[in-house]
């Protein structure tokens, strides 16, 4: 009976048609076919008012959809005595909300498995070896959990035993338990193995990745399809040769009944049902694959793709630029401040802790890799893409950008560099007292993610960066990229994008990455270590430190795409053969309603294809997906980390 009762509030309209179907039987089986009529006709009479009143403020609007087939259809069925099949119709209408709602539920399994398994409290251990259940809200950064066998990571954090196996397959898509041994950082949301493990929160638990991606999917889930936009494209046409071959049939037949017959078999269920319905499965297989896509219009957008941008570096390049040389200016800055490397270093490091860019991140490492002790600045201030400026012991240090440093020394100047290398300019008390030279290589998979999309069909491939011209080209050359455009302020991205033969994806990750991520048609952040401000100013967020599944995320939009076209086509096609035989007076107008709801079922099951993604890998051969089935790589055999690797850009 709870059951019952919930249906009823859920769906109102399915549980009162459903009532009025049940009395107007009771009475013609009674024998009061005139009452039975009366009921009928009041009942879809306001439904078809309530249904006019809506499709009339659309049509002011501009917006000319499908309610028009459906409205005619009742009136039609009304007008000739069919109250039985404008009853169905209305059934149908409305039953058609449950039918999607059902099999939404099922392609949107995957985000929702996410929200429902959502950590809630955490194990803290004590100073004293106590344990205590807390909130996640409670936990510090610093605090010691437990995490028992089978639990959910609550926080971002390190593994402070010796090792443990998480399984992060609802953070990634890998399928493969990952071993972790101490100092390695935990995602908060992996689930632990077998044993019992203790580590160290790095994070409170909303500015952990699990809830990052949480509040991702409820924005995923929030977002809708394209549905009006792709169904309004068959509405006008579908509605025109719906109206031409009933009246045709009234007219050849002389029976106003063969107009009703034929508009029974055009209401618009299938249009409207199999393309939210494919889109909530698409949306559900990327996050399978550790990909949150933010609606269906995100994933139109990706089938239609003309043109991708990228990011250079943390996205075509492993974003952890490693220390090449020191290159010191004598004489230069304060007394001693520049005469030493190490110090030139030091002073660099402690000025970029104030920084966000990933070269500071390598500066840093460096100096902590050669074991320099930085200093606390003060009146630190970041200019995004250019530096950052500080006062670090008494000296004013400025470093990044070759402009940058100019802009207090025009006599500073980089150098030669190295192909792939690039360069961090610093002044010292307003003078220029030399470079760091850095060199970030390019990533194992990039230049197979340029050739796969371009045999994709993507026609423009560019990089788009804020590195200079010498190292971006030299990078670019390496992956495969012809275009190049180098040495780009924010605004200069967001313009260049607007240039692209559109619709246009952009790829990248870093905070100075938002304004162009917002700008393309489709933006694409690398979130496993991109800011938070270029993942909430994307459309699609790649949790995986991995470029190739940029190339998954454009396959699975493209099969989407295809199969919401695909199930309204099988629900056009079936409707117009379908009416041409009741155009000849050989499919009653109850008979007809019946089977439409045959031919909306074809189409709903139809569409949960998109569930099941493409069927092939894009990024390989059939034979390397075998091998790559029956035998991980040693690495991963024997419980180390997957390998950046080609093979793994579009698993499918």
């Amino acid at each position: 009976m709870g059951k019952v009762v919930r249906f009823s509030r859920t769906y109102p309209v399915v549980a009162v048609t459903l009532i009025v179907g049940a009395v107007v039987l009771g009475l013609l089986g009674l024998g009061h076919a005139p009452a039975a009529q009366l009921v009928a006709t009041v009942y879809v009479a306001g439904v078809v008012l309530m249904t006019s009143i809506g499709m009339v403020k659309d049509i002011l609007r501009g917006h000319w959809g499908l309610d028009i087939l459906a409205v005619v259809a009742m009136v039609a069925t009304l007008a000739v005595g069919e109250y039985v099949a404008a009853l169905i119709i209305v059934l149908m209408l409305s039953g058609g909300e449950a039918l999607e709602e059902y099999a939404a539920s099922r392609a949107r399994s995957e985000l929702t498995a996410l929200l429902d398994r959502a950590p809630r409290r955490a194990r803290r251990v004590l100073a004293d070896g106590r344990m205590e259940d807390v909130g996640i809200d409670e936990v510090q950064v610093g605090d010691v959990l437990l995490v028992r066998p089978a639990e959910v990571v609550p926080v971002d954090g390190e593994l402070l035993d010796e090792s443990g196996s998480f399984d992060e397959s609802s953070l990634t898509g890998e399928s493969l338990p990952v071993e972790r041994v101490r100092g390695d950082a935990l995602m908060s949301g992996a689930v632990n193995g077998q044993r019992a493990v203790q580590m160290r929160a790095t994070a409170a638990a909303a500015d952990s990745q699990y809830q990052r991606i949480l509040a991702l999917v409820a924005e995923a889930e929030e977002a809708k399809a394209p549905t009006v936009r792709v169904a309004d494209r068959f509405a006008v046409p579908f509605t025109v040769v719906s109206l031409l071959i009933g009246g045709l049939a009234w007219w050849l037949s002389g029976d106003p009944v063969r107009f009703a017959e034929v508009l029974v078999l055009a209401t618009p269920c299938p249009l409207l049902i199999a393309a939210p319905v494919a889109f909530l499965g698409g949306t559900s297989r990327s996050a399978r694959s550790g990909i949150i896509v933010k609606g269906g219009a995100t994933l139109e957008g990706l089938a239609r793709a003309r043109s991708v941008a990228f990011d250079k570096t943390g996205t075509l390049t492993h974003g952890r630029p490693e220390l090449v040389e020191v290159r010191v200016v004598p004489g230069a800055g304060a007394p001693g401040a520049a005469a030493d490397p190490d110090e030139l270093l030091r002073l660099a490091a402690s000025a970029e802790q104030y920084s966000s860019h990933v070269l500071g991140a390598g500066v840093i490492r460096a100096a902590q890799e050669r074991g320099l002790e930085l200093s606390p600045g003060v009146d630190a201030t970041e200019v995004a893409t250019n530096g950052v400026e500080a006062t670090v012991d008494g000296h004013r240090v400025r470093v990044g950008k070759l402009a940058f440093v100019r802009e207090v020394d025009t006599g500073a100047e980089l150098g030669h560099l190295e192909p792939g290398c690039t360069s961090v300019a610093l002044a010292v008390d307003g003078r220029f007292a030399g470079t760091l030279v850095l060199r970030d290589t390019l990533r194992d998979n990039a230049r197979d993610t340029v050739r796969v999309l371009r045999r994709e069909g993507i026609e423009h491939v560019v990089m788009l960066t804020g590195d200079n011209g010498g190292t971006a080209r030299s990078l670019a050359e390496e992956a495969g990229i012809e275009q190049v455009h180098a040495e780009l302020l924010p605004e200069d991205k967001v313009r260049l994008v607007g240039t692209l033969p559109p619709p246009v994806v952009m790829v990248g990750d870093g905070v100075n990455d938002a304004p162009v991520l917002a700008a393309a048609d489709v933006g694409v952040a690398m979130g496993a270590r991109g800011a938070t401000a270029a993942s909430e100013s994307a459309d699609v967020v790649i949790m995986t430190d991995d470029v190739g599944k940029v190339v998954q995320a454009v396959a699975i939009g493209r099969h989407t795409y295809r199969v919401a076209l695909q199930a309204i086509w099988i629900g056009v096609l079936l409707s117009l053969g379908l009416m041409i035989v009741a155009a000849f007076g050989h499919i009653p107008a109850v008979a007809g309603a019946l089977t439409q709801e045959l031919v909306d079922l074809a189409c709903i099951l139809y569409a949960l294809r998109a569930l099941r993604g493409p069927t092939r890998t894009p990024t390989s051969t059939p034979t390397e997906r075998r091998e790559w089935r029956s035998s991980p790589p040693p690495s991963v055999a024997n419980g180390g980390p997957h390998p950046d690797r080609a093979s793994r850009m579009a698993v499918s």
